[in-house]
């Protein structure tokens, strides 16, 4: 073959890894964005989808002999261009649930990537390999993303600075006070009864949906913190220690409320006690905190804060001498002030955060009477155990898609076992939960084996915790690709009198 044609060969190669790179580069986009722009995401959930199934696995074998068989023989080249454009299986380019949206910060990152594998390719060029190099290019998409997440990451930074700025003079003008909640779970839930318990009585703000980071918290009170307003609720997240109290820093909490702690995140925090360690960040800048005393690293840190001299409130489901004390009795709930009966609650909602926006509301001097009545009136928290008619004279169906986690997920199905009728089917669906680190499998395994052994059906959905998930189950779960397909078999096997749980709920940029 002619030096020309080599030449063009190799050209052709680099074109068709470019092209095949670019395809990739819509899906990893879309992971990024729905992991929050944080760098190492898309790499782990690549290693997640190429390992999804065999399908995928052997594509994956064949890019990978492509990459190293195109160090000497060009043409390998288009094998793994075709490996990176057409996989990983079932990953789409649009999304189903979760589709792109190009916005600025999108815009830049691919920008950030694209000069990237340019680069890449650019130095294999130099060095007479540029066909390996792009083929390694492509194949190594994820990874690119990943590096440029990270380069992306000081200028997004700067820039949410100064809506920060914006938002925290806008406090100081306005002057609320701020209740601030955060949790491993039940936050969301929390804030929005804090905010309904106190809108009888006072202007409130509350941060909406799932707004708990910095640029969320800056973007609640830019657009929606209205002159005149009294209270603002503040949900506040963290994937890591120091962003709650930077958060604190300009937002000021009087009250600051931790929900609860278990093993959420824990592929980024590794520990329980980190975890604690970074929402206890919430507690520093308080003069009044509400806290789970149920759980003991959270009563540790109640004596911890009473002992430097802030107001604390301690929050039981077992304890009737708690500050406040809200425990399951029969069909309803019983709410006790510190020792004293105050109420029966007919409601299905996790107790603590009822008895944690129940302290914040009496700390800020609601009157007890009309905390009662607006307790009565307490909205359901849309995916949070929430009864949802698929149909007329259809079975009930509990909603508690929003997330999951293992101690949720077990009131979840008391929940459906107690509000079943009797002598009817009783099927919980769901993909697993997700962020539990090296306790996945074994908190699925054994939420399968309750399922089980509480006499529920098991229908499992998608593949990420399918094997884990399957090993806890009896034989004869049912195993489907999406959630789609669980419903449509919902409307076809079940009926009145059954019952179905669905529990959590994951968006197609998982497996």
């Amino acid at each position: 073959m002619s030096s020309g044609a080599s030449t063009g060969f190799d050209v052709a190669v680099v074109a068709v890894c470019a092209a095949s790179a670019g395809l990739a580069g819509v899906r990893w986009l879309r992971v990024a964005q729905r992991e929050h722009y944080l760098p190492g995401t898309v790499s782990r959930f690549a290693l997640r989808w190429w390992l999804a199934s065999p399908a995928s696995e052997a594509l994956a074998l064949a890019g990978a002999a492509g990459l190293v068989l195109s160090a000497r023989w060009p043409v390998a080249g288009f094998a793994t261009a075709v490996a990176v454009a057409v996989g990983p299986f079932a990953l789409g380019l649009r999304g189903r649930t979760s589709p792109l949206d190009w916005t600025r910060r999108l815009r830049t990152l691919a920008a950030a990537w694209v000069v990237l594998e340019a680069a890449v390719v650019a130095l294999g060029t130099i060095f007479g390999a540029g066909p390996a190099a792009a083929a390694a290019a492509a194949l190594a998409a994820p990874a690119l993303l990943d590096a440029a997440l990270a380069l992306t990451a000081p200028l997004e930074r700067h820039l949410v600075g100064r809506f920060v700025a914006r938002a925290a003079n806008r406090l100081a003008r306005i002057g609320p006070r701020v209740v601030a909640v955060t949790g491993s779970y039940g936050k969301t839930s929390t804030k929005g009864y804090v905010a309904h318990l106190l809108s009888g009585t006072f202007s409130v703000t509350a941060s909406p949906a799932s707004f708990n980071n910095r640029a969320g918290l800056a973007r609640t009170v830019n657009e929606q913190l209205a002159d005149g307003t009294e209270v603002l609720v503040a949900e506040m997240g963290t994937y890591g220690r120091g962003e709650i109290a930077e958060l604190c820093r300009w937002m000021g909490p009087e009250i600051s409320v931790i929900t609860a702690v278990g093993p959420v995140h824990l592929e980024r925090f590794r520990t329980e006690d980190a975890i604690v360690e970074a929402k206890a960040e919430i507690l520093e800048p308080a003069q009044c905190v509400v806290l789970y005393n149920d759980d003991p690293r959270l009563a540790a840190l109640a004596d911890h804060c009473q002992s430097a001299g802030k107001t604390v409130w301690r929050v039981s489901e077992q304890d009737p001498a708690a500050d406040v004390c809200v425990e399951s009795a029969g069909e309803g709930l019983v709410l006790r002030v510190r020792g004293e009966k105050l109420a029966e609650l007919h409601l299905d909602a996790r107790p603590g955060n009822i008895g944690c926006a129940v302290a914040v509301a009496l700390q800020l001097g609601v009157d007890p009477a009309v905390l009662v009545a607006r307790l009565a009136t307490l909205p359901a928290a849309p995916h949070r155990l929430e009864p949802v008619p698929i149909a007329a004279g259809r079975c009930l169906v509990l909603d508690d898609t929003y997330n999951a986690n293992p101690r949720g997920a077990r009131v979840a199905l008391e929940a459906l076992l107690r509000l079943a009728p009797p002598g009817g089917r009783r099927v919980v669906v769901t993909p697993g939960m997700v962020e539990l680190g090296p306790r996945q499998r074994e908190e699925n395994a054994q939420l399968a084996a309750l399922v089980a052994g509480a006499g529920a059906e098991l229908v499992v959905v998608g593949r990420t915790n399918r094997r884990a998930l399957l090993r806890g189950a009896p034989a004869g779960a049912v195993v489907l690709d999406h959630r789609d397909q669980a419903v449509a078999w919902v409307r076809h096997e079940l009926g009145e009198g059954d019952a179905v749980l669905f529990e959590n709920d994951l968006p197609d940029h998982y497996p």
